[in-house]
């Protein structure tokens, strides 16, 4: 049990802002604390929705109180996955050759390609929040969250790290025990929020958001990144998002 709390407290350090305390050694790995990314996940959905929830009744209008839960989101991460696409988004799309790109990514300078990410992702994320019913939304903030960390084990064990150093290469490998748990939390969480046919779907539509994603980076750069990774999150969790307004209007 102590083992797995300093995990969880690993994984909350990195994907989070908030104070975590201090790790006595021996520190767990990252892929070793991978498992425990849907929990942060959880963390971070429960602030937005509480955010949301807070500024629905005040009462402010759904799509100002959607925009207040995605900033919350955005504060409690540090941004980390948002800096993710936009780093994807300006190295795939402005690089030509493998080095260059991973070169662009490093770069923490934003481009025009990583800018027009960020206000697609994040704006279409916005209204999609706001166009749900507002009861679903306080769940899917928890659910969705958490789904969309849940994948992200299992890239980290199959694709290759495309750097030879960075978050990419201290996250690759891990075990297939913690990348099944994960997947099974995040599952969890769709199904205590939607049901277990409407779960299914959207794991569906995430799971193949998340592959088509990892296939382009495969091309692009010969495998992932921190920021592969940070994009796999962001697009996700949009595609989960369409998803649940697609089932809610038949």
């Amino acid at each position: 049990m102590r083992q797995r709390l300093a995990q969880l407290q690993v994984a909350l350090m990195l994907l989070t802002r908030l104070p975590a305390g201090q790790l006595a050694p021996p520190v767990p790995g990252l892929g070793a604390a991978a498992w425990a990314f849907p929990l942060v996940g959880l963390v971070v959905g429960a602030i937005a929705a509480a955010t949301m929830a807070a500024a629905l009744w005040l009462p402010l209008p759904p799509i100002i109180a959607a925009g207040l839960a995605v900033a919350a989101s955005v504060l409690v991460t540090g941004g980390l996955h948002e800096d993710g696409l936009a780093d994807v988004a300006d190295g795939f799309g402005g690089g030509r050759g493998r080095e260059r790109k991973l070169a662009i990514m490093r770069d923490s300078r934003i481009g025009s390609y990583g800018t027009l990410a960020l206000i697609l992702v994040i704006g279409l994320r916005w209204q999609a929040i706001a166009a749900a019913p507002p009861a679903q939304s306080l769940l899917a903030l928890l659910a969705i969250a958490a789904a969309s960390r849940a994948g992200l084990p299992a890239v980290m064990r199959l694709m290759p790290a495309a750097r030879a150093d960075g978050l990419g290469k201290a996250a690759a490998g891990g075990h297939w025990q913690g990348a099944t748990l994960a997947a099974l939390i995040g599952l969890a969480a769709l199904v205590a929020a939607f049901g277990a046919t409407d779960a299914l779907l959207i794991a569906w539509a995430m799971a193949i958001t998340i592959l088509a994603t990892a296939g382009l980076a495969m091309r692009q750069i010969g495998g992932q990144t921190g920021d592969v990774l940070g994009s796999m999150q962001q697009l996700s969790e949009l595609a989960a998002w369409l998803a649940v307004l697609v089932l809610a209007h038949p």
